[in-house]
């Protein structure tokens, strides 16, 4: 298994950027704009549209207010396995935004790993400054 982890550093506070990461319907407005084009809410689960057409059913596994994080398992035919979670930590007057995930097959770790970064990149421009 591979796990996969990445942070980058925001200016806005931990409060304002957990308000939107905890929004899990709304990640292609508010979270990862261009990222995502398009997200569907099932009972449980989200149904979230990349830009580049994959397509991933996603089960919230965990909303934690306290911790700031948020706990999800994509459902994929390219991956055998799948867990993640964002978490939000305060960091001096901003914050960080912690990703990790977990992935099998080990093969899938570097198509995975891109994403993230490409994730990362447009959630990075939209949560910089929200509050």
């Amino acid at each position: 298994m591979a796990s996969i982890r990445r942070e980058i550093p925001l200016a806005a506070g931990p409060d304002a950027v957990w308000e939107v990461v905890r929004d899990v319907g709304a990640v292609h407005t508010r979270f990862a704009p261009g990222f995502v084009v398009a997200t569907t809410m099932e009972p449980g689960a989200r149904v979230v549209t990349f830009a580049n057409g994959m397509v991933a059913r996603e089960l919230i596994v965990d909303v934690d207010d306290d911790a700031r994080r948020l706990a999800y398992s994509a459902q994929s035919e390219r991956l055998e396995h799948h867990h993640a979670s964002f978490q939000v930590v305060a960091d001096g007057v901003g914050s960080r935004l912690v990703w990790i995930a977990d992935v099998l097959p080990e093969a899938a770790a570097a198509t995975v790993a891109a994403m993230m970064e490409e994730g990362l990149r447009a959630a990075g421009a939209a949560l910089d400054h929200v509050g």
